[in-house]
């Protein structure tokens, strides 16, 4: 039996379970706000062009205005001025898009500090309990967040002083950008970096040191916690905009059965 036929056999059987890391998306659909006086893309709205009636009697569809960088969505290097000379969403290579799977569990950190960050050795010592990255991984940061993302309050977690939410350290996110193993990073925060990355030397490290290193970004991923350390294949979808400095995207896991 070929590879890709065992796959699809596995799929049928069951043995390889789909897991959809995507959060659905609406207009009440969290997005990133930044603070006056920059400015703020867009979330979903749809508007219909026919709807089984006389300007279409008997198909419905939409117009769909979203932002590239709503809900789950890909961050491409060319989004941050770091990776302005780097590659669109459209130009990124789709076997970077599709690899292994390595979860950093973080959750009861995030939950006693919202404002938790990974740091260099949180990285180093999770190779010494698993072994060395693999080639082409997209290392997952699971918090725990998501548990949060039907209350946007909740979820974007603001007061006076900014949005609290896990993120990585300056010193973290250097240490994923120079690691060649790493395709991409994802969290389940409605952006890459922390809530308080703003106040960062550099600021929003993760977009500087990741996009500029062509690496690419994941958000508000769902269903993390379904996913084991190790084992697991991830595929992402995002549309190849042309030009565009991301898109939202459909994310999935392949995680074999026990």
């Amino acid at each position: 039996m070929s590879v890709l036929n065992g796959l699809t056999a596995a799929l049928s059987a069951g043995v390889v379970e789909v897991v959809d890391l995507t959060t659905p998306l609406s207009g009440d659909t969290p997005i990133l706000n930044l603070p006056q006086p920059l400015a703020n893309t867009v979330g979903l709205s749809l508007t219909p062009v026919s709807n089984f009636d006389d300007a279409g009697p008997a198909w419905a569809w939409n117009d769909v205005t979203v932002g590239e960088h709503a809900g789950t969505h890909l961050d491409a290097p060319v989004h941050w001025i770091t990776g302005r000379d780097g590659k669109s969403v459209d130009q990124i290579e789709p076997k970077r898009l599709v690899g292994p799977i390595v979860v950093i569990d973080k959750c009861a950190e995030a939950a006693q500090d919202p404002d938790f960050l990974l740091e260099p050795e949180h990285l180093e010592q999770w190779q010494l309990d698993h072994g060395q990255l693999p080639e082409n991984c997209w290392v997952i940061f699971r918090t725990g967040w998501s548990a949060r993302g039907g209350n946007s309050a909740d979820f974007v977690n603001a007061d006076e002083n900014g949005p609290h939410t896990p993120g990585v350290s300056p010193a973290g996110a250097k240490w994923i950008a120079g690691n060649d193993r790493i395709s991409g990073f994802g969290v389940e925060t409605v952006g890459v970096d922390a809530g308080q990355a703003a106040t960062m030397d550099p600021m929003f490290p993760v977009h500087s040191f990741l996009l500029g290193a062509d690496k690419y970004g994941l958000t508000s991923l769902r269903n993390v916690d379904r996913l084991p350390v190790t084992g697991a294949t991830i595929v992402v979808a995002p549309l190849p905009i042309v030009g565009g400095t991301g898109s939202p995207s459909r994310v999935f896991a392949l995680v074999e059965g026990s």
